[in-house]
């Protein structure tokens, strides 16, 4: 369960009326933990362009692969999920304790939203944790006592950054924030990215880039495949590389042509030497 030392409540901050990301998401992904508000916001977006669903959808599930595939075939043991959502089916922590019963999670956040929700999931898990704290201070996060007394920084370490950092201006540097985390983990840790994608090829309309920059709430930045991949500088991409998150080693086979929009976000994995 959370260190008693991070005990707020969140909920007390948590309001109906006005649209919030994590629960839009929640609301794109067909889950229920929304309000009339953010699925106003949804039906917008789905009008605009119907296949934000589905890329919504496909970033979920390539979160699910890299987790399976870290905790069964990398044999990672610890990981920080900087970029929780609402609880869904097969949260990271559900997907890495069944194959490692023994493994940590801990879940980095400030939205009240998600800090409420997360609380109350793993309010009776020993080996998950969540803290209130700003991904975009990684110096501040790794300082902070649930991390650590529950991540043991002699070993390998997964942070997830799975549309988080596409929230990050410009002039806040996301390269740097990144390199903050890539700094602070040891050899053989693991750096998990998906980012918004503009591909510079024209099929990233103007219509598209507003509805995303200047909806209610704001729904990230694009930024180019060099801009996102120089945020790994420095570290080893895993096979296939950065790639689609759709492309990141698919379960199966693709039974339904894509719709351009959904090439719109792209995922690596990543190890430091």
């Amino acid at each position: 369960m959370s260190d008693p030392q991070d005990q707020r409540n969140p909920a007390s901050s948590i309001d109906p009326n006005r649209p919030n990301v994590a629960r839009i998401f929640n609301a794109l992904i067909g889950g229920k933990d929304n309000y009339q508000v953010d699925r106003d916001v949804r039906d917008k977006l789905l009008k605009r362009a119907p296949a934000l669903g589905d890329l919504a959808r496909d970033v979920r599930a390539f979160a699910g692969r890299v987790t399976r595939f870290l905790a069964a075939h990398r044999g990672v043991q610890q990981f920080l999920d900087c970029a929780p959502g609402l609880p869904n089916t097969d949260n990271t922590h559900e997907i890495v304790q069944r194959e490692n019963r023994e493994a940590t999670v801990v879940y980095a956040a400030t939205d009240p939203v998600v800090l409420a929700h997360g609380r109350a999931l793993l309010a009776e898990n020993d080996q998950t944790h969540f803290v209130e704290a700003d991904f975009r201070n990684p110096e501040r996060l790794f300082e902070h006592p649930t991390i650590r007394k529950f991540l043991d920084l002699s070993e390998p370490v997964a942070v997830f950054h799975i549309g988080s950092v596409q929230y990050v201006s410009d002039a806040r540097n996301p390269k740097d924030i990144v390199a903050g985390y890539i700094d602070r983990i040891p050899s053989g840790s693991y750096i998990v990215l998906a980012h918004a994608y503009d591909p510079e090829d024209g099929s990233f309309t103007p219509e598209l880039r507003e509805i995303y920059q200047n909806s209610e709430v704001g729904l990230g930045h694009f930024r180019t495949r060099a801009e996102i991949l120089s945020y790994l500088d420095g570290l080893e991409l895993v096979e296939p590389g950065l790639v689609a998150v759709s492309d990141w080693w698919p379960d199966g086979p693709r039974l339904k042509p894509q719709d351009p929009v959904q090439r719109l976000a792209l995922g690596a994995v990543a190890r430091k030497p």
